[in-house]
C-alpha cells in the first residue's frame, strides 16, 4: 500500500470556451459552486488526503488564478506559467518534470468534484498503487449516477480493476473523473512540447497496466454554466438539506 502522492500537478491552464459566458472575464478554475471556487474545492481536497504540494499551471487570465492562490498554503503552491503557450495536459507535465521528481504524483482537473463520500476518495486510490503492476491508476465516477456526463463512457472495469476501452462498444459504465495517480517515467522520452494524456491512458490499457478504482458519492462534472444549479442541487442532497 502506497501512501498518498506527496505531489500534485493541477491542470487551470485551460480556456474553459464550454463555460462561456461565464469565462469571459474569469478563468474557469475560479467559477463558484456553493460559494466556493472549483479550484479551492480540488485543492482542499488534496490537502485532506496529505498532498503537500501542487504544481498549479496557469495560462488564461493567469493573473487571477496567481492572486487567489498567494495566500494558500496547503498544499504549498508552485505556479507553472503557461501564459506565453497553452502546453495542453501532457506538455504541462513534462514541462516541470524537475519538480515532480521520480515517485508517483497524482493530476487533477479543476472542473469536477465529488460529493456525499463516506471515504477519502484519494487516499482510497493511493491504497490500491502497485508500482509493479501499474503505471497509472484512475479514479471512476459513473457514467449513469454523475452530474454533467453527456457521453458514451470511457472504460470497461474488470474485476481486478484493469481498465480497457470502450472502443467500438455503443457505451461503457465508467467515465475519468479528472483525478489519477501516475508514473512521472512515462514522460522520460516524450520530445514534444504540446500533447495531451489520454495516449498514455490508452498504451497502459493496452499493457495491462491501467487500472481504476470507482469514487465512493456522486461525480459532480461543472462543464457548462448549466451544469452549476445540478452540482449545487446535488450538494444539497449529500448534506440532507431540501
Amino acid at each position: 500500500m502506497m501512501p498518498v502522492p506527496a505531489i500534485a500537478m493541477v491542470f487551470a491552464a485551460g480556456l474553459g470556451t464550454r463555460m462561456r459566458p461565464l469565462t469571459d472575464t474569469r478563468p474557469k478554475p475560479l467559477i463558484g459552486v456553493a460559494g466556493r471556487t472549483l479550484l479551492d474545492r480540488n485543492l482542499d481536497a488534496l490537502a485532506r488526503a496529505g498532498v503537500t504540494t501542487a504544481i498549479v499551471n496557469v495560462h488564461y487570465l493567469p493573473d487571477m488564478i496567481i492572486d487567489h492562490l498567494r495566500t494558500r498554503t496547503s498544499p504549498r503552491i508552485i505556479i507553472s506559467d503557461e501564459r506565453g503557450r497553452l502546453l495542453d495536459q501532457g506538455g504541462g507535465i513534462r514541462k516541470v518534470l524537475p519538480q515532480l521528481g521520480r515517485d508517483p504524483f497524482i493530476v487533477c482537473n479543476t472542473d469536477a468534484f465529488w460529493a456525499g463520500e463516506s471515504r477519502d476518495n484519494i487516499v482510497a486510490l493511493a491504497e490500491i498503487w502497485r508500482p509493479e503492476a501499474m503505471d497509472i491508476a484512475l479514479l471512476l465516477a459513473s457514467r449513469e449516477t454523475s452530474i454533467g456526463v453527456d457521453g458514451p463512457g470511457d472504460f470497461f472495469l474488470s474485476s481486478d480493476g484493469r481498465l480497457t476501452r470502450r472502443g467500438e462498444a455503443p457505451s461503457a459504465p465508467w467515465v475519468y473523473s479528472g483525478l489519477g495517480i501516475l508514473k512521472p517515467q512515462l514522460f522520460d522520452d516524450i520530445d514534444e512540447e504540446i500533447f495531451g494524456l489520454a495516449k498514455f491512458f490508452f498504451a497502459a490499457a493496452e499493457q495491462d497496466r491501467l487500472f481504476g478504482l470507482p469514487l465512493d458519492g456522486r461525480w459532480l462534472h461543472v462543464g457548462r454554466p448549466q451544469t452549476i444549479a445540478l452540482a449545487q442541487a446535488a450538494l444539497r442532497e449529500a448534506a440532507g438539506a431540501p
